[in-house]
């Protein structure tokens, strides 16, 4: 588009952030208004007289370019967080500072490509990263006064470092699930679980923590070259499964690191069934099955991050509870989407009940269903077993996998073909919605 220009546009990406200065003054719905009027200024107004923030085609997808979709994932997090200024304010900050100084030092600062994301750049996700915590840590101190129980000192700066570096990353994975919507809300739900941590518990819990890390480092260490030399997975798959399973062990001790451990097994297994038929058709894993580094962050990163923030919960019960059903969840998927495309007659597409070949994205079998229900089963009773959650869990944890591979089928359907998330994105999701969906239970147990 003439006089385009992309400085401009993130300069004024940049700049939306600082309206995140009136957070500590307006209540929800003040600035829930304020966030529309931001959307139909952009709809109405920015397009006349803005015309240089404007990328080649954005006029003619305006609804579904970074200037429409950026209000409305402020407005979205305000209605998510009513009353956690903080939080809207800090993930707000980090898409306005970190997303704009990424994409403007990626472009003008020549540094190495990442290696799981060529396209991104070392210099730029380290730009996000600083850039997003230093706004991020002045954002969340400038919005604590006004709200009624400000948060604890060490929320206010560790909170906001955290979210950056988690956000800085989920912006470099190859996906083309729109900036806008990733990084705030991954900053957004970083935030809201470090709520749950509470810091006399922390270092109550330190020396517990120093004492399991020599048989941690250990046994992770020792696992992880085993796995390679099996050709399970790769070195980097290797290095990032060994360090989830460090923060397993430190987390909640042989018998997490265990259930991680069953997980894996149960994952690998099953992806050698069949793989000869598997081959043939063309739906073999790539690498001949081993597991990368994305694979072992989509299926096990929900279940480590609940770990982790066991330790610093008073009553950790229900992180751990949330862990197990992720884990059984991604283990149950694995199981599922094997078993069918090794044994299963017919497959179905999820979201039109029609025949498809198998392997198929977003297709189902009645055999593949059956075993990953099972599998769910058999993984929260080794849960059980090892004492991480109550025997009465087996059932909903089960329930709560096999109703997430559902959700992951239409998510499949609907946005894989486009590129808008790849298999570890889906994969990453169906833990997570089947850890949610396994939480709606423990009220009731």
């Amino acid at each position: 588009m003439a006089g385009f220009s992309e400085i401009a546009r993130q300069l004024t990406h940049i700049f939306a952030g600082s309206f995140a200065l009136l957070l500590r003054w307006t209540n929800w719905w003040q600035a829930a208004l304020l966030a529309i009027a931001a959307l139909l200024f952009n709809v109405l107004i920015l397009p006349v007289f803005g015309k240089t923030v404007f990328r080649p085609g954005d006029m003619d997808r305006l609804m579904r370019s970074g200037i429409v979709i950026y209000p409305l994932s402020v407005l979205a997090l305000i209605l998510c967080f009513p009353h956690r200024p903080d939080i809207v304010a800090v993930s707000w900050i980090i898409l306005a500072v970190g997303d704009g100084l990424a994409t403007m030092v990626g472009a003008h600062v020549r540094t190495a490509p990442l290696p799981w994301n060529r396209a991104k750049s070392v210099g730029g996700l380290l730009a996000f990263v600083i850039g997003a915590s230093m706004a991020g840590v002045a954002i969340a101190w400038w919005t604590s006064p006004g709200m009624s129980a400000p948060p604890p000192y060490w929320f206010l700066v560790g909170a906001p470092i955290t979210a950056a570096l988690v956000a800085g990353f989920v912006e470099t994975v190859p996906i083309g699930l729109n900036d806008n919507i990733s990084v705030p809300f991954s900053a957004a739900f970083v935030m809201w679980t470090l709520t749950l941590v509470d810091k006399d518990t922390v270092l109550a819990m330190a020396p517990v923590v120093v004492n399991r890390l020599p048989a941690a480092l250990v046994v992770n260490i020792v696992f992880g070259v085993l796995g390679w030399r099996a050709r399970t997975v790769t070195v980097a798959g290797a290095v990032t499964g060994s360090a989830i399973g460090l923060v397993t062990w430190l987390g909640c001790g042989l018998p997490g690191w265990l259930m991680l451990f069953a997980t894996f097994a149960v994952a690998a297994a099953t992806t050698r069934l069949g793989h000869q038929r598997k081959t043939a058709l063309g739906i073999a894993e790539e690498r001949g099955g081993r597991r990368g580094p994305g694979n072992a962050i989509a299926n096990t990163g929900v279940a480590a991050w609940a770990v982790g923030l066991s330790i610093g919960m008073p009553s950790p019960d229900v992180a751990l509870f949330a862990a197990v059903a992720a884990l059984a969840t991604a283990a149950s998927d694995t199981i599922a989407s094997e078993i069918g495309k090794a044994y299963g007659k017919t497959t179905w597409l999820v979201t039109e009940m029609r025949m498809v070949p198998p392997g198929t994205s977003g297709a189902v079998s009645v055999e593949g269903t059956l075993a990953g229900a099972f599998g769910a089963a058999l993984l929260a009773w080794i849960g059980a077993m090892l004492g991480l959650i109550p025997f009465a869990a087996i059932s909903p944890i089960a329930l709560a996998a096999t109703l997430a591979s559902f959700v992951e089928g239409w998510l499949a359907v609907t946005f894989e073909a486009s590129g808008t998330l790849n298999n570890d994105a889906l994969n990453f999701l169906n833990s997570l919605i089947g850890a949610a969906l396994a939480l709606l239970w423990w009220p009731f147990r």
